[in-house]
């Protein structure tokens, strides 16, 4: 059970597409909206492409791991990897950033699942009985840059996929999701072609047990703005919290 691919094993593609295909059934039956969450099979792609084609009320989402890691890198005792659905192989990974240039993903999310070490079993390495989860929502913007700009994106892509889209799934895309009157003042300084070395002492996270410590990326943050307040400055701890539930009603 120390060896990733035995745990990948056990999360083979097609069940994630048979789950996709139920969805994707269930919402043409019922003519409700649906979005698929944490895509991590490229495999179902094509199906995913049709059902759009076919105008189902559909859109998809996959996460900063699925596209900047491989399953050929992990490393033994490398709990610290372990997310369901699982991190896939390095031609997978390609397909996924295929589907994202070709809009059959609309958006990519950070999937931030957090926990103490003793629930990532480190010492054990254990991948089958460890915490599945990945912590990476402080280097969110910065992973998808590094992985997007070598592929092609621009920031223009960036802020499609990690702001607008989210937005308008979640109904805020009048407040949230874009630099504009009568919006939120909520965004981010930053110097897009700095570099940042992610390592323990910087994590902003209660439980620093990430996949992505001694990762070098390019870019740097120097200020996180929320509704106007600065709530980040380079390296300094946050302040009290100031957020707040946000729901839109017509979701409800």
């Amino acid at each position: 059970h120390n060896c990733y691919q035995t745990f990948l094993n056990s999360r083979p593609d097609s069940m994630e597409i048979n789950a996709i295909k139920n969805v994707i059934e269930l919402s043409e039956k019922y003519k409700v909206r649906t979005h698929i969450v944490h895509l991590s099979s490229a495999a179902a792609l094509d199906l995913l492409k049709e059902a759009k084609l076919s105008n189902v009320n559909l859109t998809v989402e996959t996460c900063y791991h699925y596209l900047t890691i491989s399953s050929e890198n992990i490393p033994i005792n490398g709990t610290q990897y372990k997310c369901c659905p699982p991190i896939r192989d390095s031609t997978n990974r390609e397909k996924l950033w295929n589907g994202l240039k070709e809009n059959i993903i609309d958006m990519v999310v950070s999937d931030h699942s957090p926990c103490t070490p003793e629930l990532k079993l480190l010492n054990e390495g254990d991948f089958i009985k460890a915490w599945g989860g990945i912590s990476s929502l402080q280097f969110g913007l910065l992973i998808f840059w590094t992985e997007g700009i070598s592929r092609g994106l621009s920031i223009f892509d960036i802020k499609k996929y990690l702001c607008e889209m989210p937005a308008k799934l979640i109904g805020l895309h009048t407040r949230k999701g874009k630099i504009a009157e009568n919006y939120d003042a909520d965004f981010v300084i930053w110097d897009p072609n700095g570099e940042t070395i992610i390592e323990q002492s910087t994590i902003q996270h209660k439980n620093k047990v990430t996949p992505y410590v001694g990762r070098h990326l390019r870019g740097n943050i120097i200020k996180t703005i929320v509704r106007g307040e600065i709530v980040y400055e380079q390296n300094r701890p946050f302040s009290v919290p100031t957020g707040m539930l946000l729901v839109n009603e017509e979701l409800l």
